[in-house]
């Protein structure tokens, strides 16, 4: 499974015309900034404490750079309106208004709710080019970004469900990672 799981995703890429991340000339929505090697997050925690905040299956995908399969997340075909954060940090990253259904199995957003709350690095990966998306406050890994979206940016972040927490419109921001607490 994992390796057709791979082959997936490799496919998924090889389509894009695109892989070399094209700058948006959008001033609505910026491109967030690029990581670079020495880029500080400001939350810095141990693995330890890693562990204790997060689910395994958020810490497999948060701080083990790991996908969801593709049409599991809670929120791949998921459509109220709201906020999404960061399972990781707690800071929102994605708008409703700003989702869409890319038919790829994972949720997808033409941009950031703002373009600090993430950054993206240059992921070189499984033979092909891609360009990571990750949490600014904290590092964590979310998903990748396309060049195969919808108007007005034509980009495609490919989030993980796992990665996210939603609140509705009108809700109060997350306290804890964890659900239901």
């Amino acid at each position: 499974m994992r390796n057709t799981f791979f082959l997936v995703i490799s496919t998924i890429a090889l389509l894009n015309t695109n892989c070399g991340m094209s700058q948006t000339k959008n001033s609505k929505y910026p491109d967030p900034p690029v990581a670079v090697s020495k880029t500080a997050y400001p939350m810095q925690l141990t693995d330890e404490e890693w562990k204790a905040r997060l689910t395994k299956a958020q810490y497999y995908i948060l701080r083990e750079q790991g996908t969801e399969p593709a049409f599991t997340g809670k929120y791949d075909h998921f459509y109220e309106k709201g906020t999404y954060y960061s399972a990781a940090s707690l800071q929102p990253l994605f708008s409703s208004e700003s989702k869409f259904n890319s038919h790829t199995g994972w949720p997808s957003f033409f941009a950031p709710i703002n373009p600090d709350a993430v950054r993206l690095i240059r992921d070189e990966t499984f033979g092909m080019v891609r360009w990571e998306v990750v949490d600014s406050k904290s590092g964590s890994h979310l998903g990748h970004v396309f060049d195969d979206g919808p108007a007005p940016t034509g980009k495609r972040y490919c989030m993980n469900s796992d990665a996210l927490i939603f609140v509705p419109e009108g809700g109060k921001p997350p306290v804890s990672s964890k659900p239901g607490q």
